[in-house]
């Protein structure tokens, strides 16, 4: 249990400074220096044609498969990002307006598991699949969803700019299991 707690405030502390890096910082003027060339304007878009076909989704090519993790993905979950977490492990991040009740239920539900709720407040639930060999792992493999809505929050902000959601109600990390480890 020390280890899980560990690892989930880890968890929790990469997902508050997560934001923050992904922002691009911008030059700090100086005294005398030239301002530099202003950006080049944006070409007008190009009027729609007259029978104009439904958007398509695009899916970010990095975003790994249920069979690359593992592990199911909650249907809509938008891929954010993945991290090292050391140890050949790597995590995976994906946001979704659905509330955290309504993915600890589908989890159970896919994952056949009960789970463990491990805070409270804010509620982080954790669904440990597969061996945990601290020696060789950083994570347990499994599912952990927190509800980023708790206290009135309006969520996890969405790191794409102008996408939607602005922000996520709930986060899903999934931590899959290494290669050749028993399930």
């Amino acid at each position: 249990m020390r280890l899980q707690s560990l690892a989930l405030i880890v968890w929790t502390v990469l997902l508050m400074v997560a934001p923050a890096a992904a922002q691009t910082p911008q030059p700090f003027p100086r005294p005398g220096a030239q301002p530099g060339p202003a950006p080049p304007a944006a070409p007008r878009p190009a009027a729609p044609p007259a029978a104009t076909a439904p958007p398509t989704a695009r899916v970010d090519p990095a975003t790994p498969s249920e069979a690359t993790l593992g592990f199911p993905i909650y249907p809509g979950a938008q891929f954010i990002a993945s991290y090292d977490a050391g140890r050949a492990q790597r995590y995976y991040l994906f946001g979704t307006a659905a509330g955290f009740n309504d993915l600890v239920t589908y989890y159970r539900t896919v994952l056949k598991e009960k789970g463990t709720l491990v805070f409270q407040e804010p509620p982080t639930h954790m669904f440990e699949i597969g061996k945990f060999n601290d020696e060789t792992m950083a994570f347990p493999p499994g599912v952990t969803i927190k509800d980023w809505t708790w206290v009135g929050s309006p969520g996890y902000p969405n790191p794409k700019a102008g996408a939607q959601p602005a922000h996520f109600a709930s986060v899903i990390m999934i931590v899959p299991a290494q290669p050749g480890s028993p399930k």
